[in-house]
């Protein structure tokens, strides 16, 4: 009887906290950051203003929890394809609705990533980085990749993501088209090739894309393993300090 008395208790807590966080994104949406205060937000979800504290210790708490949420919402719009007829242009795809949900979300997504980290550490945060970094792995394993794919996800990230700032940053009669495909199409520039590298001469497209497939072979020992990544880390490495 206790045990169910404490489900009850925590599904109510789980209920109350995510209406005032629904409360909150959209106040955040439709009134702009000054509208979320912890007693119009209070008011909008139809509880106590204490209950914000209980649950999120602070304002900075809510608005945590508030972009987690907006990290979730992003996710459920993402379709990631497992095998895409071009990588490429799955990745132009992906990079493209990254920007129209923050054109879409001008607000909230100030809030998710107008700020460092903020709601970085959440479930969906994460969820929605494996979906970028799987499109980045199946273009290394094409050989389309042209740089490291750490490099590649930093990259795609952050030029998504200063897109759409710039935008939010400009009066609407500077607000040209051409700075979206601009940007996408130099970010696509920067980190794919045309053709896929295995054909050209140079080691460095074929060492990465062989780097990529490494952890699904199982000939070689771990310690093997080990010394080729660091044999194709060092050609892909010399490659970029030689140009």
């Amino acid at each position: 009887m206790v045990g169910g008395t404490e489900d009850a208790e925590v599904e109510v807590r789980a209920v109350s906290r995510q209406r005032i966080v629904e409360a909150a994104a959209d106040l955040l949406a439709h009134e702009g950051r000054e509208a979320v205060t912890t007693r119009a937000v209070a008011a909008a979800a139809g509880v106590q203003a204490p209950a914000i504290y209980r649950l999120f210790g602070d304002k900075d708490g809510l608005l945590d929890a508030v972009a987690e949420h907006g990290y979730a919402t992003f996710l459920a719009a993402k379709h990631a394809d497992a095998r895409p007829e071009d990588p490429v242009e799955d990745l132009r795809a992906g990079w493209d609705l990254a920007v129209e949900f923050g054109l879409a979300n001008p607000e909230l997504y100030t809030l998710m990533y107008g700020e460092p980290r903020r709601g970085t550490d959440s479930a969906a945060f994460r969820a929605g980085m494996k979906i970028l970094l799987e499109r980045i792995h199946r273009l290394a394993t094409s050989g389309r990749l042209r740089v490291g794919e750490d490099l590649a996800a930093s990259l795609i990230h952050a030029t998504a993501r200063g897109a759409v700032l710039t935008w939010l940053s400009l009066p609407n009669d500077q607000r040209d088209p051409a700075l979206l495909t601009t940007l996408r199409e130099a970010m696509i520039t920067a980190v794919t090739l045309d053709e896929p590298a295995v054909r050209d001469a140079g080691p460095a497209g074929a060492a990465r894309a062989l780097r990529a497939l490494l952890p699904e072979q199982t000939t070689l020992s771990s310690a093997e393993r080990h010394l080729l990544d660091e044999w194709l880390d060092r050609l892909t490495t010399d490659h970029h300090e030689d140009r």
